[in-house]
């Protein structure tokens, strides 16, 4: 069992304050230390021309730093922290070094969106940098549609600290080796929580433009046995996790549809959203799948974006 540290990036805006509440409860249930990074983005790394070129900013110590004594008062008033806390501040630019923290974790957790950009953004650019690039698991904790910071907090109060009222973690799943470690991430946590499993794949139908009857039975023959092929694939694939951690119920929803569209509608209902972030051959760079970025962009719940396996 991997004893590195939950990470959870904060920034001292409300979603933040959310993230740090979700990764807090997410410490405790792993039993590994919560470090809590705040990155003062307001310090350049490069060296100036002259002395004269740059105004030297110093960066706070973490006693110092408010955004940090903001975030530890935060876990001194829930009802169970994580078994130990960690605080460090770090200067530097957000967007490149966020990511990089990964290296250094177990799982790396922070809000949808932080102080900077618009307010109606869906999901900011550091938590894109991060889902696509973080070699760890990254937890992306979103704002509630249409509610209040307020009552945000008293939703995740009421739901233990960390907003888990359901008892379902649902995973996108297309089977193939490379989503392995999507799905045995997902196993694990349903394992800590005690939740439910739901498994999604979504499989588009077939289409056809003859209207004539002829065509009609060919059609249903074709998706039906698509449909069981599908099945069949998501059966294999997932008997070894299953042998691993009997303990975990299963649902599988294999149905024709948009995937991502059911990953969100499951989101409404679940706690946690696992999705795979595959990785794209011949390009240049880290991408997320379009099915992780439409789920990023979109659920009512957090998502865990789970880097594939090699």
């Amino acid at each position: 069992m991997s004893t590195l540290p939950v990470i959870a990036a904060v920034d001292g805006s409300p979603d933040s304050d959310r993230a740090l509440r979700w990764a807090a409860g997410e410490a405790g249930r792993r039993g590994v230390p919560l470090e809590v990074v705040h990155i003062w983005p307001y310090v350049t790394k490069m060296q100036p021309v002259t002395p004269d070129a740059v105004v030297p900013v110093s960066v706070p110590t973490e006693d110092e730093d408010p955004v940090l004594n903001a975030a530890r008062q935060l876990l001194e008033s829930l009802p169970d922290g994580p078994p130990e806390l960690r605080r460090r501040t770090i200067g530097g630019d957000p967007g490149h070094d966020l990511p990089e923290l990964g290296a250094q974790a177990a799982l790396l957790v922070l809000g949808s969106r932080g102080r900077g950009g618009f307010a109606s953004l869906l999901l900011g650019s550091n938590g894109l940098a991060c889902a696509a690039r973080a070699a760890s698991p990254v937890v992306v904790v979103p704002r509630p549609a249409d509610e209040t910071d307020e009552a945000a907090e008293e939703r995740a109060e009421g739901a233990g600290g960390d907003g888990r009222p359901y008892g379902r973690i649902a995973l996108g799943l297309a089977p193939s080796p490379e989503a392995n470690a999507a799905t045995g991430y997902a196993f694990e946590a349903a394992a800590r929580s005690g939740a439910v499993l739901q498994v999604v794949s979504g499989y588009p139908e077939p289409v056809t433009l003859a209207s004539a009857y002829e065509f009609v039975l060919p059609y249903e023959r074709e998706t039906a046995e698509f449909a069981a092929s599908l099945k069949h694939e998501v059966s294999a694939h997932l008997a070894p996790h299953r042998e691993r951690h009997p303990e975990v119920e299963v649902e599988v929803r294999a149905e024709p549809g948009d995937a991502a569209g059911q990953l969100v509608d499951a989101s409404q209902a679940a706690d946690l959203v696992v999705v795979a972030r595959r990785r794209r051959r011949l390009t240049i760079g880290h991408h997320l799948g379009s099915v992780a970025h439409a789920v990023l962009l979109h659920s009512a719940c957090p998502v865990a974006v789970v880097p594939d396996s090699d």
